[in-house]
């Protein structure tokens, strides 16, 4: 069989979804693997317009097996499963040590045996932890913070020891905070939302006093298909955002001004990370990927503050703001 698909792991996630189906727009022959769940329940690729543009294989990222099934048919893969949350990683490292170590060692080694000509292995920021100089660039050291960011640490290198060990043809991405419809409201900014919708302007949140770089997701889905088409970029780690951060305290004043109402913030101390733990500011130097690709962000920030805003007033019912969730 000709190997022409590309399977992207975690797609039925936030990111994943809207990769997925950015990827179908661009004409690609794309298989959604997600976590096999009784319900056969696909998460946010359900409620697709191109469900029936899509292959779905349900599996396990922690099983060997699943992962060399669902890649056997397959030319590349872009590999997204994982753990994310952070303050769950403080209860659990050893469920991030396997999906997100383990997890990325079964696309590793599958991708090895079956001769897969591309895999994209998705990092995130907080990598770099607290920042040792601004902005970053993909040369500044890594600090595992937290049992998340060790885990994708690990993760990462793993994956370059097979590209220098096997000549397996990997990139890796590093997108900085990712935001959009869909988001959990773990994440900041689905949380600010979600809190004035539900409790009329009064929020409950951590640090404030943090800053972040955050980029669009449909953004970040134009630098994964710019990045995949590179061939420059074999072996090399990219980050992806906007060389530009706001602070946690800013950005609510932003959302709340669009939303026209008036806020109230209640600095929630079981929300806030250990001091050592906290990253205090990530600021991406986005230099390399303009370099090699061309890719710029396209999206205002205010313009696609709006386009989540709407998203999450349609779709309130999905969400509630009222208890912390890690």
């Amino acid at each position: 069989m000709s190997k022409k698909k590309i399977v992207i792991t975690g797609a039925c996630g936030f990111i994943g979804s809207h990769l997925t189906e950015f990827f179908v727009e661009k004409g690609y022959n794309i298989i959604a693997f997600d976590r096999y769940n009784s319900n056969h329940d696909l998460g946010w690729l359900k409620f697709s317009k191109y469900f029936k543009d899509i292959e779905f294989i349900l599996g396990d990222i922690r099983d060997y097996d699943s992962v060399y099934n669902v890649l056997k048919d397959c030319e590349s893969c872009i590999h997204l499963a994982a753990l994310i949350g952070i303050p769950y990683s403080y209860v659990s490292p050893l469920a991030y040590i396997r999906t997100n170590i383990e997890g990325t060692y079964n696309v590793l080694e599958s991708s090895k045996n079956l001769g897969i000509k591309e895999i994209i292995i998705t990092s995130t920021s907080e990598t770099y932890g607290s920042a040792q100089y601004n902005p970053i660039d993909e040369k500044h050291p890594l600090v595992g913070q937290s049992p998340y960011s060790a885990s994708k640490i690990s993760a990462d290198q793993l994956a370059l020891s097979y590209y220098k060990s096997f000549n397996l043809p990997i990139k890796i991405v590093k997108p900085f905070n990712v935001f959009g419809p869909r988001q959990s409201t773990r994440a900041i900014i689905p949380t600010i939302i979600a809190q004035i919708i539900q409790n009329e302007g009064k929020l409950n949140l951590g640090n404030i006093h943090t800053k972040r770089d955050f980029t669009f997701v449909k953004d970040v889905c134009s630098a994964f298909l710019k990045v995949f088409q590179c061939e420059k970029l074999f072996g090399h780690i990219t980050n992806i955002g906007n060389n530009e951060n706001i602070s946690i305290r800013d950005l609510i004043y932003k959302i709340s001004d669009i939303m026209k109402i008036q806020t109230e913030i209640n600095e929630d101390l079981k929300r806030k990370r250990n001091q050592s733990s906290e990253v205090d500011i990530l600021k991406c130097d986005n230099s390399k990927i303009i370099k090699y690709t061309n890719w710029n962000p396209h999206y205002d920030f205010k313009i696609a503050l709006i386009d989540t805003i709407d998203w999450y007033k349609d779709n309130k019912n999905l969400f509630y703001a009222d208890k912390y969730h890690i």
